[in-house]
């Protein structure tokens, strides 16, 4: 795509625009303050487009724009300024060992609270969930599952940390998505709510398909390396154990979820 098809001149490592991005890429601070995160890659940005997400801009690889003009025309069509990167400088802010060849500046959605949530299917609430991959994997998968949202509570990983948004595929930009620290209080309000909090656990707890997982309830999930804090085992209605054949003690918390999440969908289906 040429400069007259809406692409500006190439912007260089040094410019404003540029040292924003690779802040956004790198630091939480700086995203909070924008109110806006950067989404890395062609599949992402599309999957943003398609879920409505305010993309303010696009800045695309120097040679990119060919192999990418169906996406950029798109773009251009739906309003998006398009800005094209001078020769290296994905290299030089990209937090990737082979960099994407587009980047997308994207407002955050409008804060959303636990009493917004819907309450009559599954809620997952992330308590302290650290690693990227395993909160984006999750957040793709509850969008796909249909839950009703996603809660991210405790000390766990920046939602719109770009390796979470790139891993959840674009699902966060589709899925509804509380930000609240304080996991005791959010089990206090889906309580009062009448919705029961299962925790996930090694060993001991109920079968998935032992329980209703359908309707009323909130998948509780913790850290990878801790599990759940004490405190907030003790508000839970119950635990979930899913059965396992072999030796391996315990699943991936990304799994465990995304086999809870379906299960999940699988019951309300069967209810139909």
């Amino acid at each position: 795509m040429s400069e007259a098809g809406g692409v500006h001149a190439g912007l260089a490592a040094r410019h404003p625009e540029v040292r924003y991005l690779r802040d956004l890429l790198r630091d939480r601070a700086t995203r909070l303050d924008g109110n806006q995160c950067v989404a890395e890659g062609p599949r992402v940005i599309s999957a943003a487009l398609d879920r409505g997400a305010m993309i303010e801009a696009v800045y695309v690889a120097d040679g990119a724009t060919r192999a990418f003009s169906n996406l950029l025309d798109r773009l251009a069509d739906a309003g998006v300024r398009l800005e094209l990167l001078r020769e290296g400088v994905l290299e030089k802010i990209g937090t990737t060992r082979s960099p994407q060849p587009l980047l997308g500046l994207i407002d955050l959605p409008a804060p959303v609270a636990v009493s917004d949530l819907q309450t009559d299917g599954c809620i997952l609430v992330l308590c302290g969930v650290s690693d990227p991959g395993n909160f984006g994997t999750l957040l793709r998968s509850a969008e796909a599952a249909g839950a009703q949202g996603v809660i991210s509570c405790g000390s766990g990983v920046d939602p719109w940390n770009p390796k979470v948004v790139r891993a959840s595929a674009g699902a966060i930009f589709g899925v509804p998505l509380v930000e609240d620290g304080d996991p005791l209080e959010v089990l206090e309000m889906l309580s009062s709510r009448g919705v029961r909090a299962l925790g996930t656990i090694a060993r001991g707890g109920e079968a998935p398909d032992a329980l209703n997982l359908a309707t009323g309830v909130a998948l509780v999930l913790g850290n990878e390396a801790h599990g759940l804090p004490e405190e907030v085992a003790d508000l839970l209605d119950g635990s979930v154990t899913i059965p396992m054949a072999g030796v391996s003690e315990s699943l991936n918390v990304g799994v465990a979820g995304s086999i809870l999440l379906f299960e999940s969908a699988r019951q309300r289906a069967a209810a139909v």
